[in-house]
């Protein structure tokens, strides 16, 4: 058994049919602003609609574990006890038989309903990683070691997740199992808890209901969505000499020729060699003997602050999307990723793909901070790292203590892409400070994809 929750005339001349085009393109105006305020309160009454039913729904379930009483168990109570209160004060001997036949009845409710159910569930094995829009079928095998009858299946989900499956099973046979399936759709990136699974169960009459856990909770973490990004520090130290010099700038693409590869999107089409193109039919693209370095540090911003306002917030989960698509492309060449906090270090240096996975689970439990700004991050990290790293801030507001404290990491040689999240009108502020710094800047605006913005790599005196 499977469970799956305009056409005008116009009349005259040329200027009066322009006239009266603009008198109706200005009634359409009029109109649809009209119906847009109108239905700003309707957008509110049904917010504040669907908050009160939340609420609602959740007092009611509050009382029903608290007391064992349904809505109607506890109708029943309150007329049993005006019927007393009534026969007290009144002195009628039939309303006191009424209530003490009440309160009889309810009496035999909690009786019929305290007998425990030979019930046992288990949860199929739920995969602990997921990424986030991923669909999968959950399944529940129910075994009973009697025959039983009318009881309800639950397993409660975070919104996130999807609503809570509430399944109401008719007839479970002794050895015959029934099992249930739903789906579980990873709507968001995070941490969450799946569960419990739960079995309730009550009297005839619906007065009362009992519940019992037949499968705890588990932790189920949701990934970030990761794309392809371009972010290329080669790999190779500097070599003559071997020690890079104390104070100097990074080269991107090297110094002198070491070798070919395939070509890959977002390379420079003018470090193409096309005569070996004609030999081989293949693009392969120069390499530099000389490169940056093969460590990277992810630093992202976590300030509340600086990031837009709601849960979640679109520039904090676009963020957290670049250091996943950036981190997960250097693990995968080899590079060893460290991944870094505005209040603290997230993630100890990691390489090789096989890291991919615990790069990803620090990022799924990543969440906003207060009270942390982006320039003493930058301090913390800058005495972390050594001058031959590259680093990767990922941030949407670039304050000027924030720039004067990158601004310290430039000198010292570090090679620096600053992702700029241009969630707000103080994001192009900090688009400009970047460039002016002489960093490398990726523009990362909203529903632009990650593969197209890391090819446009700007500032540090370069466009590519």
């Amino acid at each position: 058994m499977t469970l799956v929750d305009p056409i005008g005339t116009t009349t005259g001349t040329g200027a009066t049919s322009g006239t009266r085009a603009a008198e109706a393109v200005a009634e359409t105006g009029e109109t649809a602003a009209g119906q847009a305020v109108a239905a700003e309160p309707v957008a509110l009454a049904v917010a504040r609609s669907a908050a009160a039913s939340g609420a609602l729904a959740r007092a009611r379930r509050t009382i029903e574990r608290r007391t064992g009483l349904t809505w109607s168990g506890l109708a029943l109570v309150v007329v049993m006890v005006l019927c007393w209160l009534l026969g007290r004060v009144v002195g009628g001997r039939p309303l006191y038989l009424i209530s003490y036949g009440l309160l009889a009845v309810l009496i035999f409710s909690f009786v019929a309903g305290r007998r425990p159910l030979a019930l046992e569930g288990e949860r199929s094995a739920a995969r602990p990683r997921l990424s986030e829009g991923e669909t999968v079928e959950m399944t529940v095998v129910l075994h009973a070691g009697r025959r039983l009858s009318t009881f309800i299946l639950e397993e409660r989900m975070p919104a996130a997740l999807g609503d809570t499956v509430r399944v109401p099973v008719p007839v479970a046979e002794a050895g015959a199992p029934v099992a249930f399936t739903y789906p579980l759709t990873a709507r968001r990136r995070g941490s969450y808890e799946l569960g419990p699974l739960v079995v309730r169960w009550g009297d005839p009459f619906g007065l009362t209901r009992r519940e019992a856990v037949l499968a705890d909770t588990v932790e189920l973490l949701v990934h970030p969505g990761v794309e392809m990004a371009e972010d290329r520090p080669l790999t190779r130290m500097f070599e003559d000499p071997p020690v890079r010099p104390p104070i100097s700038r990074p080269w991107p693409q090297g110094l002198e020729f070491y070798g070919m590869r395939r070509y890959s999107p977002g390379d420079d089409i003018r470090r193409i060699v096309w005569r070996a193109y004609a030999r081989t039919g293949q693009l392969l693209v120069r390499e530099a003997e000389q490169g940056i370095t093969d460590r990277v540090t992810v630093l992202l911003d976590q300030d509340a602050a600086n990031h837009t306002s709601g849960n979640p917030s679109a520039s904090f989960e676009a963020g957290v999307k670049a250091a996943a698509s950036v981190g997960v492309r250097h693990l995968r060449d080899g590079f060893s990723i460290t991944l870094e906090g505005s209040q603290a270090p997230l993630l100890a240096p990691l390489r090789s793909s096989s890291a991919r996975v615990e790069y990803l689970d620090a990022l799924a439990r990543v969440e906003r901070v207060r009270n942390a700004p982006l320039h003493e991050a930058i301090q913390r990290t800058a005495a972390r790292v050594a001058r031959n790293q590259h680093l990767v801030l990922i941030t949407p507001r670039l304050d000027p203590k924030a720039a004067a404290a990158l601004d310290l990491l430039l000198q010292r040689g570090l090679s620096v892409l600053v992702v700029a999240l241009l969630y707000g009108e103080e994001s192009f502020d900090s688009l400009a400070r970047a460039s002016a710094l002489g960093a490398s800047v990726v523009e990362v605006r909203p529903r632009v994809p990650l593969s197209i913005a890391f090819r446009h790599q700007v500032g540090a005196g370069m466009m590519r």
